[in-house]
């Protein structure tokens, strides 16, 4: 399967706009998407496992129930995302934009939250 290949090649799509694009279910597993413009994605159950999304734009994007776990999000916008029961297992959200981001439910054990901007984000049941 092609989408197998992509994900054991680690996919880069660095500076790649997929603004509004819908994303649900893909494999995205050791993806690169440094600097990819995700706003208004739909991502929902996307396998993100271990993907490089440094400096992306998630702005209003959907990554409720993704996996995202050992993803690096350092210095991403994730203004408005809903992580919704999302798995950030040992994520790196280091400077991460968070501002009303919905994690309620999210995995986020291990996760590298240092210097993260989570106001008015929503942390309900979020398990640290």
């Amino acid at each position: 399967c092609s989408s197998d290949l992509a994900a054991q090649n680690g996919i880069s799509l660095v500076n790649a706009n997929l603004m509004n694009a819908n994303l649900k279910n893909v494999d995205l597993v050791n993806a690169n998407l440094v600097n990819a413009n995700l706003e208004n994605a739909n991502l929902a159950y996307a396998d993100l496992e271990n993907a490089y999304l440094e400096y992306a734009n998630l702005v209003d994007a959907n990554l409720m129930n993704a996996n995202l776990r050992k993803a690096n999000l350092e210095k991403a916008n994730l203004y408005n995302a809903n992580l919704e029961n999302a798995d950030l297992y040992m994520a790196n959200l280091e400077n991460a934009d968070l501002v009303n981001a919905n994690l309620e439910n999210a995995n986020l054990e291990n996760a590298n939250l240092e210097n993260a901007y989570l106001a008015y984000a929503n942390l309900k049941n979020a398990k640290f």
